[in-house]
């Protein structure tokens, strides 16, 4: 990760981040902790960790045991953030949705696809390192898997992957180093509370992973 002067750091806003994780707790339900923050030490970014090579500087877990402090009451998450206003927002996977996670560009082709199909999408994030995370009931981690090699695709061939248990996503508004914040491309909203199973979305987020694999082969020749 590179660095950058300090007037080009994106603030990030206590109070936003704040009331961003009690609504997730309270309005979605989900859990949310708080993770690692960006400081600015001699005109340089670093995360808050102190590593000067953080691989996601600023949105991390702090803590070994994360997963026990995670809470779903707005309360809790007043609490915590009251005390690290800076905080990145991060949601365990695994609980109330999985994530499947795909390049940028594959998924926003598979979101055309996808909104032409008239299909039902949950909340969709975007993050600065262009990487896309689809929410999805739980349980998408062990099946993903195997209904990619139905469609044809061999997992390991294509760049899509699953989060469940154990690990987390960051939320919006978040801030990733330098680069920016992670960003809804698709919002919650009452529309989407009841979230879609793995098996609606991956026939087109698998094939525009594949799409997006074979050009890359391609260029390679």
């Amino acid at each position: 990760m590179g660095v950058t002067d300090a007037a080009q750091i994106p603030k990030q806003r206590g109070e936003q981040l704040l009331d961003s994780a009690v609504r997730y707790a309270e309005e979605r339900h989900w859990d949310v902790f708080p993770g690692t923050w960006l400081e600015v030490i001699e005109g340089k970014e670093r995360c808050s960790c102190g590593a000067e090579a953080c691989a996601t500087p600023g949105a991390h877990a702090v803590r070994p045991d994360w997963s026990t402090q995670a809470t779903g009451s707005g309360v809790g998450a007043r609490r915590m953030w009251s005390k690290t206003p800076k905080a990145s927002i991060l949601l365990p996977t695994g609980r109330t949705f999985d994530a499947i996670e795909v390049p940028e560009t594959a998924g926003f082709l598979a979101l055309a696809r996808m909104e032409r199909m008239e299909l039902t999408l949950g909340p969709v994030t975007c993050t600065p390192d262009r990487r896309m995370y689809f929410f999805v009931l739980p349980g998408a981690a062990t099946k993903v898997p195997d209904l990619v090699r139905k469609l044809g695709w061999a997992p390991a061939s294509i760049d899509l992957a699953t989060r469940g248990e154990g690990y987390y996503v960051a939320a919006p508004p978040t801030r990733i180093g330098g680069f920016g914040a992670v960003q809804w491309a698709r919002r919650p909203t009452p529309a989407n509370r009841w979230l879609p199973d793995a098996d609606e979305l991956i026939s087109a987020l698998a094939y525009a992973c594949g799409r997006e694999a074979a050009e890359a082969r391609s260029r390679a020749q």
